[in-house]
């Protein structure tokens, strides 16, 4: 076993490794960029080196940087978690020849893999079914609008070398091609350095099912049975269980020998992914297969007892697979609900902010918790907006459907949007509760995941108001009319707060005559989950429900809103990527005008109605803030 590795990763998988190397007696090292100096998994290792600037093209993706900090300190092996380098051929055979050990597949696998359309052919000469489509080398727009007419709509773009939801979009019709292409193209270049794509046909309704594999590259690999991805939004995974629901054994032992036969044509080493798009009639097609440990590992250890990382370093350091395939056992249900710094209200976009606080629950043999972040940590537009993944283990599905929405009650977080409460509504979904899983289950059940705002029960209006007035006596040093004892001259003791959330107001009054002041200061006040006071308002969290009150001081004459009419603003962080009008251009409701980039994703910003272009405010390349006028308009 190694003395010593170095994880060429950041945030909640670096944690991660760090824990399961801790366990072996296995030491490690951490690299950090300019933003993650005082992260938590710097922190959670034994030593630390800085590599470089903010963004992971000057940091993460630096092999070279990264290969020099691993001898620095005298690592033997590097782990490269998932994402950044982990599917790196070069970066491999780079290890290589350092005389470094890369815990992972070979060069020549990661290679054969890593082209989506190279894999394909591979499998392809292995019987394994593919999805139809175009996977070859003539990448011009007219022959990829061909393939794509041949293949018929709807179809999915995809970069050659994606992953992620990266690089990838489905196309409905031929008019909107091009568009998409183009903004596949991008992605893919400034994700992978590698714009090549390929078309395939979607299948509707599908769902995503993928195999968890592990070779020793000595020609053994077995796999440790599936997980259904299938609740996605943007090509990207929201939830992930195991074992996928309805899998018979008949067609849970095809699915797993395909993916041992993609393993074993490569030689595999390591952990890996097969995945596959399952349609109704009970076929299967290969997809993909991901060279590398997968964010959603978790339920996987968790239906199997086994730790996958260790199994990592175990092999990277000689040793033959730990278990045979007859020796793995399947038990119970588990599902990981991925927690982001996100705003499902608008798209999706992502969130950035100090996490001011961040109460998650209590973690048990039931409840497991993956983060790489802490209170008081911030949460960058430079890289993914995760901040934990959250999974459960139960006998039954239904026990651990439960178990989730329980969990995600008590996970509450200030500074940030986050995608908490959406993702407690999937848990009621009747597509999620019963089974009913494919590619667009949030589409099917929009109305029940992303309903209009509802006004907030009476109790939240009374703690935010109790938590007012608590603020305001801590703030009021001794004041005598501050106190909270009861007692009044000639009269009962009252405070009337009025307090505003969205479009509602509300006045509260509030008789401390059979108050103490514990009883007004601690969390609840007949509400099930906490209060929390910060700069922004109060949020009171209730039954996986968030509220922010603001209070409203009824002697101050009201402020009008600044109009906002004729100008079209930044919704997130960013940096513009392309800019689609010109000065003078009449565009209709719903036409893309700007693209940006944010997290590493693109986001295409569209008219809000017809009008004419007025003047450009922005250039492709600047970084603009969120809120920053973009383009001004004149509407038709």
């Amino acid at each position: 076993m190694f003395a010593k590795i170095l994880i060429a990763n950041r945030g909640e998988i670096a944690c991660r490794v760090a824990r399961s190397a801790r366990k072996l007696g296995v030491r490690t090292v951490a690299v950090y960029s300019d933003a993650d100096a005082h992260a938590a998994h710097v922190a959670a290792c034994d030593e630390a080196v800085h590599i470089g600037g903010l963004r992971p093209q000057e940091s993460y993706l630096r092999g070279d940087v990264i290969l020099d900090a691993a001898r620095r300190t005298g690592a033997e092996a590097i782990h490269p978690g998932y994402g950044f380098l982990s599917e790196n051929a070069e970066f491999a055979a780079a290890c290589a020849a350092a005389g470094i050990v890369f815990i992972g597949p070979s060069p020549r696998a990661i290679e054969a893999m890593g082209s989506k359309s190279a894999a394909k052919a591979l499998m392809e000469k292995a019987s394994v079914p593919l999805t139809p489509g175009y996977h070859g080398e003539e990448q011009g727009l007219a022959h990829l609008l061909a393939e794509a007419k041949r293949i018929g709509y709807p179809v999915l773009i995809k970069a050659v070398a994606g992953g992620g939801g990266k690089g990838m979009r489905r196309v409905d019709k031929a008019e909107d091609f091009a568009v998409s292409l183009a903004s596949c193209l991008r992605e893919a270049k400034a994700s992978f350095k590698d714009d090549r794509m390929l078309v395939e046909k979607y299948v509707t309704p599908a769902r995503h099912v993928e195999i968890q594999v592990f070779g020793d590259g000595r020609g053994n690999a077995i796999y440790l049975f599936e997980r259904d991805c299938s609740v996605q939004r943007r090509h990207q995974k929201v939830l992930e269980e195991a074992p996928a629901p309805g899998m018979t054994p008949e067609r849970r032992r095809a699915m797993g020998e395909a993916a041992v036969a993609a393993a074993r044509a490569v030689d595999y080493a390591g952990a890996g992914t097969v995945e596959f798009i399952a349609a109704p009639d009970g076929q299967f097609y290969f997809m993909e297969m991901n060279t590398r440990l997968q964010v959603e590992h978790p339920v996987t250890e968790m239906i199997t007892g086994l730790d996958l990382v260790e199994w990592q370093l175990r092999i990277a350091s000689g040793e033959p697979l730990p278990l045979r395939q007859d020796e793995i056992t399947l038990r119970g249900h588990a599902i990981e609900a991925r927690i982001y710094a996100e705003d499902p209200t608008h798209d999706f976009l992502p969130s950035i902010g100090v996490l001011t606080h961040l109460s998650m629950p209590a973690t048990s043999a039931r409840v497991r918790i993956d983060t790489g972040v802490r209170e008081g940590d911030e949460i960058t537009p430079y890289y993914d907006p995760m901040i934990a993944k959250l999974i459960v283990h139960a006998d039954t599905r239904a026990a651990a459907v439960e178990c989730m929405r329980a969990a995600l009650a008590e996970f509450h977080v200030v500074g940030v949007r986050t995608n908490v409460e959406f993702l407690g509504k999937l848990m009621s979904a009747p597509s999620f509760r019963d089974a009913n899983l494919d590619t667009a289950l949030i589409e099917r059940e929009r109305a029940h995941v992303l309903p209009p705002v509802e006004k907030p029960p009476a109790a939240t209006w009374t703690a935010a108001a109790r938590a007012a007035i608590v603020r305001t006596r801590a703030g009021a040093g001794s004041s005598p009319w501050n106190s909270f004892d009861g007692w009044r001259l000639g009269s009962r003791s009252t405070r009337e707060v009025c307090l505003r959330t969205g479009d509602w107001e509300r006045r509260e009054t509030i008789d401390f005559a059979s108050r103490r002041p514990h009883e007004l200061a601690g969390p609840g006040y007949g509400v099930a989950d906490r209060v929390v006071i910060a700069a922004d308002g109060i949020h009171v969290f209730l039954d996986g429900r968030h509220f922010t009150f603001v209070v409203v001081d009824p002697y101050l004459p009201a402020v009008e809103s600044s109009d906002a009419h004729g100008g079209l603003t930044a919704p997130m962080p960013g940096r513009v990527l392309a800019v689609l009008v010109k000065a003078g251009d009449s565009v209709a409701r719903g036409a893309p005008l700007i693209v940006m980039e944010a997290m590493k994703m693109e986001h295409t910003i569209v008219a809000p109605s017809a009008s004419v272009v007025d003047k450009l405010l922005c250039e492709v390349g600047e970084q603009v803030r969120e809120g920053a006028e973009l383009l001004a308009f004149v509407e038709k």
